[in-house]
């Protein structure tokens, strides 16, 4: 069964976009076409311990198992080899990119401390969308009694908008919570 977002997007929110962005060409209507969720953990270079915890983390966040992602180059200043192991990260894609964003928008965002909302500024300029999170324990399947060091992570949004604009009504479509836009002043 194809989850509630993706079904979502098939019967409304592809007609809606259509209309709202004066679109005639189905194929050229926005879509996300994939969710990347990436932890850097610098402190694995002293306790390879964070490391092995983000990436089970990582694992019950995303339903799959993610890749370490190592360092390119040496540098003696942090103490770091090339190839050492310093994050993880995740592309999710068709269905559990659909479950992911819908547990993101609907659970994990109000769950934020002191939430008032997504920066509506974080596009690319080509309709992708990026946003950090501080605390992985905003998500409710991870057990605080098993993660007890707080650990951030990025989420990027990888869309077929063309400009931000689309990318924003699309997201917006999808109920993401942005911020309200800013009233410009009007002073003379």
């Amino acid at each position: 069964m194809a989850p509630r977002l993706q079904e979502r997007y098939e019967t409304e929110i592809r007609k809606q976009l259509a209309e709202e962005l004066g679109i005639k060409n189905p194929n050229a209507i926005p879509r996300i076409s994939k969710i990347v969720i990436n932890m850097g953990v610098g402190s694995a270079v002293a306790d390879k311990k964070n490391l092995d915890m983000a990436y089970d983390a990582m694992t019950d966040i995303a339903g799959q198992k993610p890749v370490i992602t190592k360092a390119r180059k040496s540098v003696a200043g942090f103490k770091l080899r090339e190839g050492v192991g310093i994050g993880c990260k995740v592309t999710l894609r068709r269905q559990r990119m659909y479950e992911f964003l819908d547990r993101l928008v609907n659970i994990v965002l109000p769950r934020v401390r002191d939430f008032r909302g997504v920066s509506r500024t974080a596009f690319d300029g080509n309709g992708n969308y990026a946003l950090s999170l501080t605390e992985q324990m905003v998500f409710p399947e991870l057990n605080p009694d098993k993660y007890t060091k707080p650990q951030g992570m990025n989420i990027t949004i990888t869309t077929t908008a063309v400009t931000d604009e689309h990318g924003l009504a699309l997201l917006t479509a999808f109920g993401m919570p942005f911020k309200a836009p800013k009233e410009k002043s009007k002073s003379a």
